[in-house]
């Protein structure tokens, strides 16, 4: 007579998975889009600073108050 069939293993379905484990990769994804946006909007609205003009390294004088020379050198 043959042997009977020895039992090796029982396949069984594996339980539901919670809803984190279905949707993690959803809730990461538009996470990670909103802070993209976020950063995006923050960084492009930066003004840029503009160097100071230069000064004049010494005074000058009044429009009225400076020496006229002429052609022979003498002040007039």
């Amino acid at each position: 007579m043959a042997k009977a069939p020895t039992v090796i293993g029982v396949l069984t379905e594996p339980p539901a998975p919670t809803w984190w484990k279905a949707n993690r990769h959803k809730v990461f994804g538009i996470g990670g889009l909103l802070i993209g946006y976020l950063i995006g909007t923050h960084l492009a609205g930066a003004p840029e600073q503009q160097p100071a003009p230069p000064r004049p390294g010494h005074s000058t004088s009044a429009p009225g108050e400076h020496s006229t020379r002429t052609a022979h050198g003498l002040a007039a």
